[in-house]
């Protein structure tokens, strides 16, 4: 059942946040923002999800009205099902440059309308997305885990979709957080192996400070909210000893890489 994150007049945002089923596939998040008769689809996950996402959607937006499929980075659970989208929508796909020739190889070669221009391909620096009378931000989280990574933060309601980070495999409800002690021991092995580095979770956690927030949205387990947890979670990014801080020549000092 979707979670309405936050709704105000002509805007919204929607979680979906149950539709992997059993072991099908790595449980996600999708999420849509709307503001007015515009509307993005942020990490839409891969074929084993365009149905069911199509109609979990469908209340709020028909999936031929779409205006933008947006894309934190080129992961199949996050843009895998591209080919669908282009073709039954006239939305145009949002990803890093880097990933733009890279994502097509999921489109096959006979299909019609999937050229260069049904893709925005931002720069390293991000840059706004223009939905209705609003807009969203790319907001640059590179290293997190992709090279070329993208956060969402929507102004209008405050919420930062910050894709893998912040990511939990925990099986619990879909509520924000409310004790961070325990929440970020569902956190700690995702994080060690699938962020760069500190060097990398430093400079991102700069950044989120200088952002107005209300909620941070990962893609994969529950929201982060409240300025108390939201200010943890930034500190506690910012200290993390992730990636290649761990890597060793000594394999059998290498476990750490199997414990998520």
């Amino acid at each position: 059942m979707p979670t309405e994150l936050f709704r105000k007049g002509d805007h919204a945002c929607i979680a979906f946040h149950d539709l992997v089923r059993g072991d099908d596939g790595v449980h996600a998040n999708q999420f849509l923002v709307i503001d007015g008769a515009e509307s993005a689809l942020i990490d839409p996950g891969g074929a084993l999800l365009y149905t069911p996402l199509s109609l979990a959607m469908s209340p709020y937006v028909q999936p031929r009205d779409l205006t933008w499929i947006v894309a934190s980075h080129q992961d199949p659970d996050i843009i895998g099902s591209v080919d669908r989208w282009l073709m039954y929508t006239k939305a145009r796909i949002v990803c890093s440059k880097l990933w733009g020739r890279f994502i097509p190889h999921s489109v096959p070669h006979y299909q019609k309308d999937t050229g260069a221009d049904r893709y925005m391909l931002l720069p390293d620096e991000g840059g706004d997305i223009p939905i209705g009378f609003s807009y969203l931000r790319a907001v640059p989280g590179h290293f997190l885990h992709s090279v070329g990574n993208f956060q969402f933060y929507d102004p209008v309601s405050r919420i930062l979709f910050s894709g893998d980070l912040g990511a939990s495999m925990a099986e619990v409800p879909y509520e924000p957080i409310d004790d961070f002690d325990v929440h970020q021991q569902t956190m700690i092995g995702f994080h060690r192996r699938y962020m760069a580095s500190n060097r990398a979770c430093r400079w991102w956690a700069r950044r989120a400070r200088q952002l107005d927030l209300a909620m941070i949205v990962p893609q994969h387990g529950p929201p982060i909210a409240g300025a108390a947890n939201i200010r943890r979670f930034i500190d506690w990014v910012e200290s993390l000893v992730c990636g290649v801080d761990l890597l060793t020549e000594d394999e059998r000092e290498l476990g750490w890489m199997g414990r998520m």
